[in-house]
């Protein structure tokens, strides 16, 4: 721990008054359950990303799930996904009764690599879950081109564009999560968007059972609240003014560490960076792991907490191996606060920390 330095926590949630009054709105209007309030976070996510729809349920990784279920995957089909991501995408595939296969991740980006995403493509495969990764698109044109439906997984790059066109809008499905962190947050919950008419009508069918015409044994009680659903609203009427800061912040941060001694995010060509997470790279030098839990607990004492973007890759879960472009980016990535609730004065300590650490001997 510091001593005498206030701590800069690694994630805050950007909460202003409009987010309190739409709460209040909803605990006086005694109608706390999933009601009108979440009807319209569904229009206005679906409007925003261009989508003909959107169902909102209780969380990301159940976005996924569903999204999977309408699409009628299950045991003996088979879901890609990278190995560098969260475990999320790989337990709705689990849960669902599939087998997932995992990839490998373009070096630079941190994203699904579209040539090795192709090589595993078989008979069996039916979706490609695409996790865009801290803000900043996978290369969905180039997968597009695969023939294999795309569930796209948008918890952290809600707002970023890929050739033009909002991440989100190009899968047949999308799944979001507005947990606390997220660049959307309402505390907890999701949603599965599509412009899919059908395909949004199932999902509704497996959010809830009351009223439904026949019994549905996958059917559950999937359903987000009004109360969460108002922050939503509110976060999303906000959504362009916080990506804006997450920028200038990042901005910021590629100043500071102008000709340090770390690799900075990569945006390529066609694709716009929306800074959930601002991931830097380390040098591997030494002991790689070593090096980066050392280096974490540097910038500690200097009173800013940093974290590995992914704990820990899939494949090592699993005993896996060929997974380079992973291993190096769970071995050397790190993440330090960006988010629009940082002051200024905590952005300078941050800058100042950062050139401490990295400036080039």
């Amino acid at each position: 721990m510091t001593t005498g330095t206030t701590m800069i926590p690694h994630s805050r949630p950007a909460i202003a008054q409009d987010e309190i009054d739409a709460v209040t709105d909803v605990l006086q209007s005694g109608r706390l359950a999933q009601g009108a309030v979440v009807e319209r976070f569904e229009r206005g996510l679906a409007a925003y990303l261009g989508v003909a729809g959107g169902v909102a349920v209780n969380s990301g990784t159940m976005a996924l799930e569903v999204a999977l279920r309408v699409l009628g995957i299950g045991p003996g089909d088979e879901v890609i996904l990278p190995s560098y991501v969260c475990s999320a995408p790989w337990q709705a595939v689990q849960r669902v009764g599939a087998h997932a296969r995992l990839v490998d991740i373009e070096p630079d980006t941190f994203q699904i690599d579209t040539g090795l995403a192709r090589a595993a493509i078989t008979s069996k495969t039916r979706a490609i879950i695409v996790p865009h990764l801290f803000g900043l698109p996978a290369d969905l044109t180039a997968l597009e081109r695969l023939g294999v439906p795309l569930i796209e997984d948008c918890a952290q790059t809600l707002g970023a564009l890929e050739q033009g066109r909002p991440v989100g809008s190009a899968g047949v499905l999308t799944g979001c999560s507005f947990y606390a962190n997220k660049l959307l947050c309402a505390g907890e919950g999701g949603m599965v968007l599509s412009n899919d008419s059908v395909l949004l009508e199932r999902a509704r069918a497996l959010r809830e059972y009351d009223g439904a015409p026949a019994l549905n044994p996958l059917a559950s009680n999937l359903k987000m609240s009004d109360m969460q659903a108002a922050v939503g609203v509110a976060q999303l009427a906000r959504l362009p003014e916080l990506i804006a800061r997450r920028v200038c912040l990042a901005r910021q941060y590629h100043e500071a560490l102008a000709g340090a001694a770390v690799t900075l995010p990569a945006v390529p060509s066609g694709r716009s960076h929306v800074y959930y997470r601002f991931v830097v790279r380390l040098s591997r030098i030494r002991s790689a792991s070593d090096e980066l839990s050392q280096c974490i607990g540097r910038l500690e004492r200097q009173g800013m907490q940093c974290r590995k973007p992914v704990f820990r890759s899939l494949h090592r879960y699993l005993g896996l191996e060929g997974f380079s472009g992973s291993e190096a980016a769970e071995d050397t990535a790190l993440s330090v606060p960006l988010y629009p609730a940082l002051a200024d004065d905590e952005a300078a300590q941050i800058c100042l920390a950062m050139r401490n650490e990295w400036r080039r001997e």
